[in-house]
């Protein structure tokens, strides 16, 4: 299967409320090696973005920062449906960020649609503003 519909298969994976843990999310970190991680309130859209490289026979970050993307596969200006996408949050010099599965640009290239983890506390398409990119890869195949 490719990236992208490993990514859509997921799609509406959602973090339980309360005390109670997604057993799904849960999973994502400790299939990509992270045992540690036991809750689905520990920021997992690097854990998602991972899982399904490990999926797909892609290379992955290994890490859990979003900013960890801009350093795997190789960078692109013409993104393709399913590269990464990476984005800062808070502020371009924070190590905080967002990533994800490109899909598209919005008619009027203001908004990035992504598909990702942890958007709104699921898996879903969301739209994020386009001066907020940080870069698109390309990942190889392993």
């Amino acid at each position: 299967m490719n990236t992208i519909s490993i990514a859509l298969s997921q799609y509406g994976v959602t973090e339980t409320l309360g005390e109670n843990h997604n057993q799904i999310i849960v999973n994502y970190f400790q299939e990509i090696g992270k045992e540690r991680i036991t809750n689905d309130e520990t920021a997992w859209c690097s854990a998602f973005a991972n899982w399904v490289a490990l999926q797909s026979g892609k290379e992955k970050s290994g890490e859990l920062t979003a900013r960890s993307w801009l350093k795997v596969g190789s960078e692109t200006q013409k993104p393709s449906l399913g590269d990464i996408v990476v984005f800062w949050r808070e502020s371009k010099q924070s190590w905080k960020g967002h990533v994800g599965f490109f899909i598209g640009y919005s008619q009027d290239k203001r908004y990035i649609y992504c598909l990702g983890g942890n958007q709104n506390n699921q898996v879903n398409i969301k739209a994020y503003p386009s001066y907020r990119l940080l870069g698109f890869r390309k990942l190889n195949t392993l």
